[in-house]
This record gives C-alpha cells, sequence and structure tokens, in this order.
C-alpha cells in the first residue's frame, strides 16, 4: 500500500522562548531530538535521572512546564508528542502515525500546551493524576510520561529508512519497571499528571511532510513525578549525612544525668 504524505503542524515561531536543550539520555548516542522538561516558573530545566535504565524528571504540582525539543539534525523532522499517553495535537490516543511538530534542521522550540487551534494550547501544568488531562477523558493508564517520536523526511531520491520500535510498542520489563516505582513511592504523596491549563496564544500553521518511513527513526520518553515520590522510589538519592566520630575527650565538666 503506498504511504501518502501528511499534513502536519509546523512547530510555532516563539524565538524569545527558544532555548538550548540538552540530551535527553545521558551516556546514549545522541538522539536526533532531544528531550527536556522546562519547569516555566522557575525558568529552569529539570534534571534528568537515570534509573533502571529509565530517564525521570522531578515536577512541581501546580506548576506550569514546557515540553522542550531540539532538533539536532541537519534535516527537517516530524516530533509526534505523547503526554500521558496522548497525543498533544489531536487529543487522540498517541500512535506514532498522528499528526505532529515540524522542526527545521538545528530548531529548538518549546511546545508549552495540548493544542487547540492553530492559535493558541492549554498550558501544560503538573497536577495530580485524578486531575491530569488524560484522567479527565477516561485515559489514566499511561499518566506520568512524556514521549516523542521522530521521523526523518523522505528524501528524493529515496534512501533505506531507519526503524526503531513505535511508541505503543513499550516493552513488558518497561511496564513491570513502571509499575515496581508506583509501589515504592505509593505511600508518599498523590503521583503527578498533566492538567490542561490556561489557554495561551501559541501560533503554529500546517506545512506538508512525507515520512522516509512508517516507523519512527527514534522513540524517546521521559517520566515525571513530584520530587519526594522520586525519592521515595529511590530514582533521586538522597546524600546520607556524616556520622561524627566518638571523641574521648570532648571537655567539659560532668553534668548531672537526666
Amino acid at each position: 500500500m503506498t504511504f501518502l504524505p501528511r499534513t502536519v503542524l509546523v512547530a510555532a515561531a516563539l524565538a524569545a522562548a527558544l532555548l538550548t536543550a540538552g540530551s535527553a539520555h545521558a551516556g546514549h548516542r545522541s538522539p536526533l531530538v532531544a528531550l527536556e522538561l522546562y519547569d516555566r516558573d522557575t525558568g529552569q530545566p529539570l534534571p534528568i535521572h537515570e534509573h533502571r535504565g529509565r530517564s525521570h524528571v522531578p515536577g512541581t504540582p501546580g506548576h506550569r512546564y514546557a515540553v522542550r525539543l531540539r532538533n539536532h539534525s541537519p534535516e527537517r523532522v516530524l516530533v509526534v508528542l505523547s503526554v500521558d499517553g496522548v497525543n498533544a495535537v489531536t487529543g487522540e490516543d498517541a500512535d506514532p502515525q498522528q499528526s505532529g511538530y515540524v522542526l527545521e534542521p538545528g530548531q529548538t522550540a518549546d511546545i508549552n500546551g495540548w493544542r487547540k487551534s492553530l492559535s493558541d494550547v492549554a498550558q501544560f501544568v503538573f497536577t495530580d493524576l485524578d486531575h491530569s488531562y488524560a484522567a479527565r477523558t477516561g485515559r489514566p493508564a499511561n499518566v506520568g510520561v512524556v514521549g516523542v517520536a521522530v521521523f526523518r523526511e523522505k528524501p528524493r531520491p529515496a534512501s533505506p529508512p531507519l526503524a526503531s520500535a513505535p511508541l505503543r510498542e513499550r516493552s513488558k520489563a518497561s511496564a513491570e519497571a513502571s509499575a515496581a516505582l508506583r509501589d515504592e513511592a505509593e505511600s508518599v504523596g498523590r503521583s503527578l499528571g498533566t492538567g490542561h491549563g490556561q489557554r495561551e496564544w501559541a501560533p503554529t500553521r500546517h506545512t506538508a511532510f512525507e515520512r522516509a518511513s512508517r516507523r519512527p527513526a527514534q522513540v524517546s520518553e521521559l517520566h515525571y513525578d513530584s520530587r519526594e515520590r522520586l525519592i521515595a522510589a529511590g530514582v533521586i538519592p538522597v546524600p546520607q549525612p556524616i556520622a561524627s566520630a566518638p571523641r574521648a575527650f570532648p571537655g567539659g565538666f560532668v553534668p548531672d544525668p537526666r
């Protein structure tokens, strides 16, 4: 069957907000597109913690955040963005074959919310799971993860496509790891999700993009939760205080016993 070109969104040109993004996978081969979460209320990128082969970031309830994407490649790419298992452009259950954002070579873009029109978005806001957009629309199973499926553009003449597992093909080991982390952090507050926040102006437009392959060249995920829950789950290590050594002659006189 012939795969036809798709009409997709191109990332908004927000020059003042486009800052350099770091790699979301320290120690791994540099990805086509770096994925990062950026706290818009503190003005800082969220630190990435590697744990059991996955990347985690700590979010703060009530804070707005952006998904920061940077195209490291010298070509246009299509980025299908999934937040809590929901396509951030269409609102459908996320699938790599859906619409996404097109990034120019070397472009960095902050995606600030759920796409509501070509003019605005509803802000991404860290909130408890029950108030997340996914849970409020009856889809709580994948709350707590942001993912991207990246596609190369079909060249002329066509070259062999790169392939990797699509977003929906999460491994059994990854699912079991997620369950284990939830169990470990269960006693510390409520898990975080992404809410449907206030509307804000975020212009974009349509563009044509023909994929080099039906399968993405890159799939990346960032898992998020509150700092307290990530500490409880052992994702964020807590420095242990150094105990002082006992002294034979601490000084002073003999006090009365308590």
